[in-house]
């Protein structure tokens, strides 16, 4: 067995450590590392629930990808029509990633109401529209079918259903202008309430009605393989980018696009903010952390003075004694660091579970609930950087060894 292991577990395993003076430092330590992982861990899940709900909610509504005709000038309104007859629709088989192709269009208008009325934008979809972030906003009723003929059902906002006093099962007349002429008399449709839905982004609840796109097709005098824009969904966001610049060089001149990230700029702007708040998090308590260790480990060095001039004298290098506090600062390390996964991720999981914490302020953060999301590779990560940055740290103090004199240390007490 090597030396330094085994004189380590000797002094980990001793009934005289457990009563020692360093006892006490030692259990701080260890409750310093397990707290600042707590935090680490919170943090970080925090931070990547919130980025993903929030990006979960504006794919919603637009797709990460979204292709125009160039005419449309990235407008929110539908101008000039796309032919669904293109190589990327209904599957596009020409970019890896993708995982869903929609069409849809939008058509700016007003609900009007015996007592009050609202500016909306209808968006229209048809049978190929996502429906699965939808379900879950879903408030009462239910999502609306327009897989067969053409019907007035809509889902509605809980924001619009509250201003213009609308419940499940109400009807409510539409207007639109027609071309933004007000010479013209104006198209009126009276849809029928299906469902209502609450995603928590004021901006988009606001505005956003869910109808058939047939309806703005005829009203626009549109065929029925026409449709606004493309709506793309990537299976990994995190190639958003990268897919962006596939797709504009997959379709064709005539076409454009636009991903999340540049239509709500300031959005995603805010979101990377988290990242240099969980760093900054992160950095904090892994500090903390290593100087406890450290701590710890210059009073251990102090309170074994005897031994390690015994160990001098019987021939023992400085590099062995210094292993035998560093597998020793290992041990409290990766014992603080058990304690802090278990209480940790037992946190996360009562949170993502029962969602007991909440948001004081929901409308700044566009979610009730705090959201938390954390993969085992971040946990293992995170886990062997606490361990080689707190080592690494305790490198310098250990060197402190190699100064101790044999004959002073014998005669230490």
């Amino acid at each position: 067995m090597n030396l330094a292991f085994f004189i380590a577990k000797r002094l980990i395993t001793g009934k005289e450590t457990k009563n020692s003076i360093s006892a006490p430092i030692l259990k701080i330590a260890i409750a310093a590392i397990a707290i600042g992982l707590i935090m680490m861990l919170i943090a970080i899940a925090t931070s990547l629930g919130l980025k993903l709900k929030i990006r979960e909610k504006i794919a919603a509504f637009n797709g990460h990808i979204q292709i125009y005709n160039y005419d449309n000038n990235r407008s929110d309104v539908s101008v000039t029509p796309v032919s669904l007859k293109q190589d990327f629709y209904p599957e596009f088989t020409n970019v890896d990633g993708v995982a869903h192709v929609q069409g849809v269009a939008v058509r700016a208008g007003i609900i009007r109401t015996n007592e009050t009325f609202e500016g909306i934008l209808a968006k229209g979809v048809g049978a190929d529209f996502r429906w699965d972030n939808f379900q879950e906003f879903l408030v009462v009723g239910e999502l609306p079918d327009y897989s067969g003929g053409l019907n007035e059902e809509t889902l509605i906002s809980q924001t619009l259903a509250n201003k213009l006093n609308l419940n499940v099962g109400d009807t409510y007349l539409s207007i639109f202008l027609k071309d933004g002429d007000l010479s013209k008399p104006p198209n009126n449709r009276r849809f029928k309430v299906t469902g209502i839905y609450q995603s928590g982004f004021e901006e988009l609840d606001a505005s956003y009605v869910l109808i058939d796109i047939r309806h703005i097709q005829r009203m626009n005098k549109w065929e029925a393989d026409q449709v606004g824009h493309f709506e793309v969904f990537l299976q990994d966001f995190n190639q958003l980018q990268q897919k962006t610049a596939e797709i504009y060089g997959k379709t064709v001149s005539s076409l454009d696009t636009q991903n999340l990230g540049n239509k709500y700029f300031k959005i995603f702007e805010w979101l990377e903010l988290f990242d240099l708040n969980t760093a900054l998090i992160i950095g904090i308590m892994i500090v903390v952390g290593g100087i406890n260790m450290i701590t710890a480990l210059l009073v251990l060095i102090l309170e074994r003075t005897q031994m390690i001039g015994i160990l001098k004298a019987l021939g023992s290098q400085n590099w062995t004694i210094r292993k035998v506090f560093l597998i020793n600062a290992t041990y409290l390390i990766g014992l603080g660091l058990f304690w802090g996964n278990v209480i940790g991720l037992g946190l996360i999981f009562l949170q993502q579970r029962f969602q007991f914490l909440k948001f004081p302020n929901p409308e700044e953060y566009y979610v009730t609930n705090i959201p938390v999301d954390l993969s085992l590779f971040n946990i293992l990560l995170l886990n062997m950087g606490v361990m080689v940055l707190c080592l690494l740290m305790l490198l310098v103090p250990s060197y402190a060894i190699s100064k101790i004199s044999p004959v002073k240390a014998i005669k230490f007490e």
